[in-house]
């Protein structure tokens, strides 16, 4: 299996034989299903070539999920690190499967439960804010202080990691936002990649799981409630073939419900993320550009790679608008 050497994993592991399937939909870190028969893990491995520095840091995701698993917040318990590459190729780890369906869009919902999850959603950002980093043991996950300046620095340092082709407004879009940089509040636990698809929810809308947690620091959480809001609102779903902003399907709650949904159950100030907002924007531009410099070169695994480099140029033009107040 492409990105995956079960002989090798499963003597690493001394196991029985093993079978795996990778999970579609993700576009960075490579996700696996393995078995053995009788017990079922979740693999997590960096993607194939051009790994940019800093970035799929198996060892964080694995003490962050150790952290909040312990702390009782909804992740999938870890359960072995492997930094040694000659295993699979690649440093990896194992974490507890759990059940759930990941909801891209409404499916059967009906409108009113697809409200009511999108507003769990909320509250599940919220509580992750809550926690005291220091109390869970991540008082070392990174520095609040700064953490705006470094998050528009680092995402500059990606996208010309990145550079394949002319993006027409994105350097005048960084320069813009590095001219105004919010000091930010107290730090908390960041996700970095917040959204629906993220989650793994259970029939009665509980979240099981949040996934995904490549890009988790300590930071500002404003970060990661305006970049849930550009997710909600950019149309990178397709449904019977067409774009649709998730915002767009019946039930969603608007822009400005899940601000005040999360304002009311973080008790944080909300009244002003239009640089976080033309921020988000920038920084899903960059990561969607990185995916296609890897379409690009060959190094993606599974399908719907082809169509984030179209992506691009709409969120640069939203952070500009945001930036100005729209």
């Amino acid at each position: 299996m492409k990105g995956l050497d079960l002989e090798r994993l499963q003597a690493y592991l001394d196991s029985p034989p093993l079978s795996a399937t990778m999970f579609a939909g993700g576009k960075s870190n490579l996700t696996y299903a393995v078995t053995d028969g009788a017990d079922r893990w979740v693999l997590r491995r960096p993607p194939l070539g051009h790994v940019l520095p800093t970035a799929h840091d198996m060892a964080r995701e694995h003490k962050v999920l150790d952290a909040l698993s312990k702390a009782g917040y909804p992740v999938p318990r870890p359960v072995r690190l492997c930094t040694d590459t000659a295993v699979i190729g690649a440093p990896f780890y194992l974490m507890e499967h759990v059940d759930g369906t990941i909801h891209r869009d409404a499916g059967g919902l009906g409108a009113q439960a697809f409200r009511e999850l999108n507003l769990t959603l909320v509250d599940t950002l919220a509580d992750l804010h809550a926690l005291d980093p220091q109390a869970i043991g991540l008082g070392d996950f990174g520095k609040p202080a700064g953490f705006n300046v470094r998050q528009v620095r680092r995402w500059k340092q990606q996208l010309d990691a990145s550079r394949s082709r002319e993006l027409s407004g994105i350097e005048e879009l960084h320069a813009r936002l590095a001219t105004d940089i919010p000091d930010g509040g107290p730090g908390a636990v960041v996700h970095g990649d917040f959204r629906l698809d993220n989650v793994l929810v259970s029939d009665d809308l509980t979240v099981n799981a949040v996934l995904d947690w490549e890009m988790s620091t300590l930071g500002d959480p404003l970060s990661d409630l305006a970049l849930m809001q550009v997710y909600a609102g950019r149309p990178l779903l397709e449904l019977d073939g067409v774009p649709v902003a998730p915002i767009d399907i019946p039930g969603h709650p608007s822009l400005d419900e899940i601000a005040a949904r999360y304002a009311e159950r973080s008790k944080r100030d909300v009244s002003d993320l239009h640089w976080y907002v033309a921020f988000a924007a920038f920084k899903l531009a960059v990561i969607l550009e990185g995916v296609h410099f890897r379409y690009t070169k060959g190094q993606t695994v599974g399908p719907g790679f082809d169509t984030m480099g179209a992506m691009v140029p709409a969120l640069v033009e939203q952070g500009h608008r945001a930036l100005e107040g729209h």
